[in-house]
């Protein structure tokens, strides 16, 4: 029997604006990575999306990013060490408020955007997060890129790790996320993300952006919020997993 989670990056409006469709997304995921007013959410955005996932029964994770709010965090920052530790615990600090104040645990952290991305690929900038999370709460499960840096060093320190993958994110040979400036980044395609996302579960390969197949591990399945298609893509995938044997649970319950 397989088991996956299903998580999306949710609360990131702010302010005046509004991004995504958080209160229907939270009715198909398992887990949801929570913006921390960095990269996109503020005080009531985060209040509300913790409430909102506690009433849907939804696993609550942090979703710390560079503060970049006019870059949405996607942008690469000369950010060193140091500051990759102090980033990350300050915004699980911000969101550990509202999830004590609403009785539920922090359940994963799970970087954002580039920062996510550059510490996928640098050992010392993701050692630099997992020092964060161990001293912050070391029973806090890391999300991060399968195949990557950051799981490596989650698992050297002795950190529960989950593998996450992208239903809607095409892949390079090296295991990488295809930068979104380049084209077939992301993909549309809802058809052709189901039938990836059922693959990497089940068989634990991936067709890359060259036609290359490599190895992957799915632990938990990540649809951006932020895509158009986000709620017809996390409704047909959650539909087409199970109608293929896969039981959607949150990540304590895999890793």
């Amino acid at each position: 029997m397989y088991k996956v989670d299903l998580n999306s990056d949710l609360g990131e409006s702010f302010g005046a604006y509004t991004i995504g469709m958080d209160s229907e997304i939270l009715k198909y995921v398992s887990s949801a990575n929570v913006a921390c007013g960095y990269h996109a959410g503020d005080a009531l955005v985060m209040e509300k999306t913790v409430t909102l996932a506690k009433e849907a029964g939804v696993a609550v994770g942090a979703h710390p990013g560079f503060p970049d709010l006019i870059g949405f965090g996607r942008r690469n920052l000369a950010a060193n060490a140091e500051e990759f530790k102090a980033y990350t615990k300050y915004q699980m600090g911000a969101l550990m408020a509202y999830t004590k104040a609403a009785g539920i645990k922090l359940q994963h952290v799970k970087p954002h955007g580039a920062m996510y991305n550059m510490a996928a690929k640098d050992k010392k900038l993701s050692l630099a997060i997992c020092e964060a999370i161990k001293e912050v709460d070391d029973s806090v499960i890391l999300l991060g890129l399968a195949n990557s840096m950051m799981l490596e060093a989650g698992r050297e320190l002795g950190l529960r790790v989950a593998s996450e993958v992208f239903a809607d994110r095409a892949y390079l040979e090296d295991g990488n996320l295809v930068p979104r400036s380049q084209p077939g980044a992301v993909i549309h395609d809802k058809d052709l993300a189901i039938a990836r996302t059922v693959r990497m579960v089940t068989e634990g390969k991936v067709e890359t952006i060259t036609g290359k197949v490599i190895d992957i591990k799915a632990d938990s399945i990540c649809v951006h919020g932020d895509n158009p298609s986000a709620l017809e893509f996390v409704k047909n995938i959650r539909a087409e997993l199970e109608a293929n044997g896969v039981t959607i649970a949150n990540i304590d319950a895999i890793v």
